[in-house]
């Protein structure tokens, strides 16, 4: 096989990633006016169902105008020589290998970022605006940017730099290495995320004392569960919609609730919404996710270790001097259908977790108030409840609403 023959695989590896991802949103557009099922009769009154489908059709226009904009931007990169341009470019700084990279993947992120900041904008300001979600101001939107790039440059740039540093040492055992580092990278941001990383976006305090606590605390010892550390983020400083997540292990676990969850749900609930959480813990669904993206990272590394080093890749996408920053991307590139498929793999689990976390909570606590809750946050957040099948299996990591509802009410 040639580097021709190679670029046009990359290329139709694009293309056909996005004519599948766009007949998919095409069938579940189709399903956006469909009548609201029986069960779910309670979420919309005949207004709201009416804005929760113009939202939807809102959204599904942008996706196609955006995802049209990305992909023509990336094969024009691709046709006309963007990586050897940008390669050149970086070339002219230094001749160090790390520095080079690091220059690389500076100026396409940056330009990645340029291209997607109207888009990004007109979502928040025009799309979730008009709806009513919005709180974000231009200062937070402008500030969320600049700290997402530095964050970028300073831990995306420093594992790269000692990624390629031990490939530089160790060649083809480097993948062994660099799965150590980032199964490392990952214990520790799954560990300490919502101390090091949450602040830097959003002001979190812990649960005030009262009625919602104690029934907190009431059901945590009733299942046996250590949960001291129960926090409250500033969620509705962007938005109006909710959201609550589990994060940590031993005794540094944590529950945050968004202050609109708390605004917006009974006590009753959000307990509910918390024996869910709780759930997954119980269940060791974190353990698993955690090592499963661990096995999947070294099995990635590993086939990775096989091909870097072929001049091939680099020549694939037209770039003339072979390096390792290059490969990775040409790699990447081609490795999309595999990942695609263990997304799948991944979606299914996670589906039928939630199906397991959901009937602990039922069994734990009560289906009624973890139904409402379900129900009030669809409502509040304009969700699909008649998404296409198709859609649901390769997108969804949740089960839709309907299902949800129909096993929690199952006996």
């Amino acid at each position: 096989m040639n580097s021709q023959t190679l670029f046009y695989i990359i290329i139709a590896i694009i293309v056909l990633d996005f004519i599948i991802d766009k007949v998919l949103d095409a069938l579940n557009a189709k399903h956006f006016k469909d009548p609201v099922p029986q069960k779910l009769q309670d979420v919309y009154d005949e207004e709201a169902y009416k804005k929760s489908q113009n939202y939807k059709a809102t959204n599904y226009r942008f996706g196609l105008w955006s995802s049209s904009v990305s992909i023509l931007t990336t094969l024009a990169f691709l046709i006309f020589g963007g990586f050897e341009y940008v390669d050149q470019w970086a070339r002219n700084f230094s001749d160090h290998p790390i520095v080079i990279a690091l220059i690389f993947f500076g100026i396409i992120m940056l330009a990645s970022q340029l291209v997607s900041l109207p888009f990004s904008y007109y979502r928040t300001f025009v799309i979730e605006e008009r709806f009513g979600f919005n709180k974000t101001s231009k200062g937070t939107f402008i500030l969320d940017k600049l700290k997402g790039l530095l964050m970028g440059a300073i831990v995306g740039g420093g594992l790269m730099a000692l990624i390629i540093w031990i490939y530089q040492l160790t060649q083809e055992r480097f993948w062994l290495y660099a799965w150590g580092v980032i199964a490392l990278f990952s214990i520790i941001m799954n560990m300490f995320y919502s101390k090091l990383i949450v602040p830097l976006f959003n002001k979190q305090s812990p649960l005030e004392d009262g009625p919602l606590r104690e029934k907190i605390s009431e059901y945590a010892q009733s299942v046996g569960f250590q949960l001291d550390n129960i926090f409250v983020i500033d969620g509705s400083k962007r938005s109006t919609k909710a959201n609550a997540y589990f994060s940590g292990f031993g005794s540094q676990k944590r529950v945050t609730l968004y202050d609109t969850l708390v605004k917006d749900l009974e006590d009753d609930e959000i307990v509910a919404v918390l024996a869910h959480e709780v759930g997954h813990y119980k269940k060791q669904h974190i353990i698993f996710n955690l090592i499963a993206s661990l096995l999947l990272t070294g099995a990635t590394l590993f086939i990775l270790s096989i091909f870097i080093s072929n001049p091939l890749l680099s020549h694939a996408l037209g770039v003339s001097i072979p390096s390792f920053h290059v490969g990775l991307v040409a790699f990447g590139l081609l490795y999309a259908p595999i990942s695609e498929l263990t997304s799948l793999v991944m979606n299914h689990f996670s589906r039928a977790f939630e199906y397991q976390a959901d009937n602990y909570a039922k069994n734990t606590y009560k289906a009624a108030p973890l139904i409402s809750g379900l129900k009030k946050l669809s409502k509040n957040s304009l969700s699909n409840l008649t998404p296409h099948p198709a859609y649901v299996w390769v997108h969804y990591s949740h089960p839709t609403l309907l299902q949800r509802v129909t096993n929690l009410n199952d006996v």
